[in-house]
């Protein structure tokens, strides 16, 4: 029980720059494994053991997924010049060209469309903004069930969002079929040792817990220690020193730090997608 309270300390500590909120309820070595979770931009080029990749998809596919309509898929790339042209898409970040396994997750309707044509039958709701949203949430559910599952096995992985800087662009590339979109790429390989990030903590439970109504009171002082916690591990991880205000401010505050994803809706028309 000792080594228990102590390991949960310790995750919690790490997770949130600061003791933990409360004392840690039950604990296993699965949440120990979640609270570890960083992104890792640095990797080594050793392949994957044989298998792996089928293991990520097993464990992708036993996520839930809205009415078992599977509106997903994923497509692996181990190709170098696919990597170094997708990476030109999301602004040259390096680490998709040094990953041995590059997976990019799809919000995928094509597969239905195809099988309803096959039968004659006319998909009525497929147009519509929530089949699309349930073909990207079933994208993100699986790829975090990839992400939990690759980290068990001692890889470590990053999300690739700017993929979405040129969603048509990636569609070429990968010779995507009409109503289908990169929702993000996934980073999975074993991380540089020489540049491994600290655990980025996050706000604190407070910010964005509530209990049976939302409370969306801001607290300056929650958020102000937070900017010193978030001031202090970019230094130490980061090179340049902000605070996380500052980051959502610049992040937010112009259009152009979408870097094309304003321009969204119309990819999403030239992809097949209506979005009534």
């Amino acid at each position: 029980m000792t080594e228990t309270r102590g390991s949960s300390d310790r995750a919690m500590r790490a997770r949130y720059g600061a003791p933990p909120p409360s004392p840690t309820g039950s604990w296993n070595s699965t949440l120990d494994l979640l609270l570890r979770h960083r992104s890792v931009r640095s990797y080594l080029n050793d392949p994957l053991p044989t298998g792996s990749l089928q293991s990520l998809i097993a464990a992708a596919q036993s996520a839930a997924t809205s009415s078992n309509l599977q509106t997903w898929s994923v497509v692996a790339v181990m190709d170098n010049e696919l990597k170094s042209r997708l990476a030109a898409v999301a602004a040259g970040q390096k680490h998709i060209m040094e990953c041995p396994l590059f997976l990019v997750w799809l919000a995928d309707l094509s597969r239905n469309e195809q099988l309803a044509d096959q039968r004659g039958i006319s998909l009525e709701a497929l147009p519509y903004l929530e089949t699309f949203l349930v073909a990207s949430i079933d994208a993100a559910l699986a790829a975090q069930n990839a992400v939990i599952a690759a980290e068990s096995l001692g890889f470590s992985t990053v999300y690739i969002g700017a993929l979405r800087n040129n969603p048509t662009e990636v569609a070429d590339i990968l010779n995507l079929p009409s109503r289908s979109f990169a929702v993000f790429g996934l980073c999975v390989g074993y991380a540089n040792p020489d540049a491994l990030p600290d655990v980025k903590p996050r706000l604190p439970q407070k910010a964005v817990l509530s209990h049976n109504q939302y409370d969306n009171a801001v607290e300056t002082e929650i958020f102000e220690g937070y900017d010193q916690t978030m001031a202090a591990f970019s230094a130490r991880n980061e090179t340049m020193r902000t605070t996380w205000k500052d980051r959502v401010f610049s992040r937010m505050s112009k259009v152009s730090q979408l870097a094309g994803r304003d321009r969204l809706r119309d990819a999403l028309a030239q992809l097949g997608f209506e979005l009534r």
